[in-house]
Parts: C-alpha cells; sequence; structure tokens
C-alpha cells in the first residue's frame, strides 16, 4: 500500500482517462461500490487460494473480543458487481454494460507490479450469451492498450469448458480438476518442469498428457473428437476469433489451451493479456454466467475483463511511454508580488487568469523577485506574472517566460490572452 506523490497521480490520471474514455466509446456506464464487502459476499467465490488472500475486518464493538470477523475489504470489482446487478436488477437495463476503476485489496506478497493495494479497471457486459459480447469487451481492451501505447501485447483466449474436457479425456478425477487449473495457469511464469512437479504435488494424474497438449497446442480437438461439450467450447472460440477480425484485437488474440485463469467462478470463455517484459499479465477476465445467480436465484449471463492500473504503470514508465507534453508541474503562470500591498492585486489578476482557463500558482509571499523567479523555475512553471508598484498603478502585468527569459508588459485585462502566447511560442 503506497503513498502516491503528484507526478505519480498525474501518470494514472492519464492512464484512467483513456481508460474511461475508450469505455465509455464502446456504451460502457459507471459504477462504483463500496470498499468493504460482507465476508459472505466474498469468500468462496476465488478459489482456495484467493480465499486466502483476502483482507478480513474483525467484528467491532462488543463483539471485538471474538477474534471473529464479518467485513473484508473488496477482493475484485466483479463479485461486487454481481452483487449490486442482483439488489438493483430491477433499475436496470436488461442489456447492462459497466465499467467501474477502484482500488481492491489482497493479502499478497509485493513484488514487482504486484501489490496489496491496487487500482482494476473493469468493463463488464451482462445479459446476454452471444460471443460478441467476448469480441466487444476484448475489442475494447484492445483499444486501450493501443491508445496508452502498446504494440506488443498478446490476448490468450481459452474456454473454461475445454479445460473441463480435456482434463475429463485425460483421465483426471474431478475432484482434482481445480489443482489442475491452478497449477496449469502457472505454466507461463514456472514452466513445464515446475507445472509437472506441482501436479505431482497435487496428485494429479495424466500429467505428461495435460503438458504435451498445452505445450504443444497440436491435437486439442482431434484428442476431444467425442467430448461434445469440449467440441461446442471450441466453436466458441472460433466465433469469438471471427468476430474480432475486424477490431483493433483482431491480430493480437491467440488460442492458447495453457491459459487457465485461477479464478473458479468462470464458465466460459477466458481471456488474459501479456507483454514480453512482465511476468503475469496486466489484466485478464472472462465469462462467468452464474456469478450474479448466487446471489440473486436468477441466471443472468456476464462476461468481463479487469486491466491493472498498477502494471500498466510499471511497464510505461520502464519502457518511457508517457508523452513527453504530460503536464508535470503544477502550474502555467505563478503571480509574483514585491509587497504586502500588492497581494490583493495579485489576488485579483490570478482570479482573472483562472477566469481564462490557467492553472495558476500565487507565490504568497512578497518575497525578493530574484527568489520567486528561482522558485517557479524549480517547479517547472514557465511563465511568472510580475506586479509591481508601477504595474498595478497602470493596471498592467510583466509576464516573464523563463525557458527564453523573454519579457513584456501587457494590459492587465487581456493578461490571460497574452500568457497563453507567450506559452505558445514556447
Amino acid at each position: 500500500m503506497r503513498d502516491f506523490l503528484p507526478d505519480d497521480v498525474r501518470r494514472r490520471e492519464h492512464v484512467i482517462a483513456i481508460v474511461r474514455t475508450v469505455y465509455e466509446r464502446y456504451g460502457f456506464e459507471p459504477l462504483e461500490t463500496p470498499a468493504v464487502e460482507n465476508l459472505e459476499t466474498l469468500t468462496g467465490k476465488y478459489g482456495d487460494e484467493g480465499n486466502q488472500l483476502i483482507f478480513k475486518i474483525l467484528k467491532r464493538g462488543e463483539h471485538e473480543a471474538s477474534g471473529q470477523a464479518d467485513l473484508a475489504l473488496r477482493y475484485d470489482l466483479t463479485v461486487p458487481l454481481a452483487r449490486v446487478v442482483a439488489h438493483h436488477h430491477a433499475k436496470l437495463p436488461r442489456l447492462f454494460k459497466r465499467y467501474q476503476i477502484q482500488p481492491v485489496w489482497r493479502a499478497d506478497r509485493p513484488a514487482r507490479g504486484r501489490f496489496r493495494e491496487f487500482y482494476q479497471c473493469d468493463v463488464d457486459s451482462l445479459g446476454s450469451t452471444s460471443p460478441v459480447v467476448e469480441a466487444e469487451v476484448c475489442a475494447a481492451v484492445s483499444d486501450v492498450l493501443m491508445e496508452l501505447g502498446f504494440r506488443d501485447f498478446v490476448m490468450r483466449l481459452n474456454h473454461r469448458q475445454l479445460l473441463t474436457a480435456i482434463l475429463e479425456t485425460a483421465g483426471v478425477e474431478e475432484a482434482r480438476h481445480g489443482d489442475a487449473l491452478v497449477a496449469l495457469d502457472k505454466l507461463d511464469k514456472i514452466g513445464r518442469d515446475g507445472v509437472a512437479k506441482e501436479l505431482t504435488e497435487r496428485g494429479v494424474a495424466g500429467s505428461e498428457t495435460l503438458l504435451d497438449l498445452f505445450t504443444s497446442r497440436n491435437g486439442i480437438a482431434e484428442f476431444l473428437a467425442a467430448h461434445p461439450a469440449g467440441q461446442a467450447a471450441l466453436e466458441n472460440l472460433r466465433q469469438i476469433l471471427a468476430l474480432v477480425e475486424g477490431t483493433s484485437a483482431g491480430s493480437r488474440m491467440r488460442l492458447d489451451p495453457s491459459l487457465a485463469r485461477g479464478l473458479s467462478y468462470y464458465t466460459g470463455a477466458i481471456m488474459e493479456v501479456n507483454v514480453p517484459d512482465l511476468a503475469g499479465s496486466l489484466g485478464g477476465g472472462g465469462r462467468y454466467d452464474n456469478l450474479v445467480g448466487m446471489f440473486s436465484g436468477q441466471s443472468i449471463p456476464a462476461c468481463g475483463f479487469s486491466l491493472g492500473l498498477e502494471r500498466i504503470i510499471v511497464v510505461m514508465t520502464e519502457r518511457g511511454m508517457f508523452p513527453a507534453d504530460l503536464p508535470m508541474n503544477p502550474a502555467d503562470v505563478m503571480v509574483a508580488s514585491f509587497d504586502q500591498a500588492g497581494m490583493t492585486h495579485a489576488m485579483a489578476l490570478a482570479a482573472a487568469l483562472r477566469r481564462s482557463s490557467l492553472r495558476v500558482f500565487v507565490y504568497p509571499e512578497p518575497d525578493k523577485i530574484g527568489k520567486q523567479l528561482k522558485y517557479a523555475e524549480s517547479r517547472g512553471i514557465p511563465c511568472v506574472a510580475m506586479l509591481g508598484e508601477n504595474e498595478i498603478a497602470r493596471r498592467e502585468v510583466t509576464l516573464k517566460h523563463l525557458a527564453s527569459r523573454a519579457q513584456e508588459t501587457h494590459p492587465q485585462d487581456r493578461a490571460g490572452d497574452a500568457v497563453k502566447e507567450l506559452l505558445a511560442r514556447g
């Protein structure tokens, strides 16, 4: 859990603004949920490993001594969405598309791109089983990454029913399916030998057959020839791949049978986006048709994708991907004053400059002008507006452009335009 200084916040807001703009371009609507959920809302939705990472909140007041928890910090944005849809179903449209950009918390071990408090940028579509939903979600995520400047990402695609069919055909007993998927999901992180060892430790039979299929990625259709559900899953994946052809995701998507996604609520297609220089993913998602029904008893199909803001920022920072003209200073112009009597005039000038849509910093003390200029330069403020006795008497202002050292005097009633012209000249 970290502090974010001004430059950090500006980079984060730059990314969030692009995410929000793209998601709204696709017709997704904003949603926010509380940081705290009932513990029972979250438990049992993320698998055994996920349950261990939930930050639990102990009972309070007279129940404090019990040492029991009844609340928890939000683990992701998907389960709270399912709760919201179940609770407010009558107020929401049948086809509900929402985006949500908020922090989540996990009691995880911090590492590069992995934190205990981090932001997720989720986009979800509820109410339809059509593969158009998956295709559109993937296209929206691809557009976000393209607009942020990513060009080397890959979107991996698989299907939970395809995985189940492979496990069944390979002879893995149903009780070991969850263990097998948790291990297989680490194939890109610990390699074939590491996964083979973990499968053995978890008591999963047929590990060599599974690893041959997942690493070679060939012969799966033939392997599942006698498995109707597996064939249906393959057809669903073919439809999604065909639908994304005309979008920015078309050239990015790859069918990857080894993709498992550890969360237990996925029921259909699953997706993950990766870049070469980051262990793990920038984000992932999938179809979860049964999750809302856990809260409402009514089946509502759903599919979504979650981008990890922190991981995106880590990669963009290391690669130098942020725009050179991203404002990293507190103001466009600083108003300086020579004495206490001039402060009233300085405040009035600052108000006029702000009405011209300029960012204005008022130096609060009547200090030596050299010291004020030095401060503005140290903060990267490009222009200083100076009000001495002569300027105040003549209702003028002297503007100084620090980079070029250009200095000129203008009437105060056109100070805003004059500052903009000076900044435009560079």
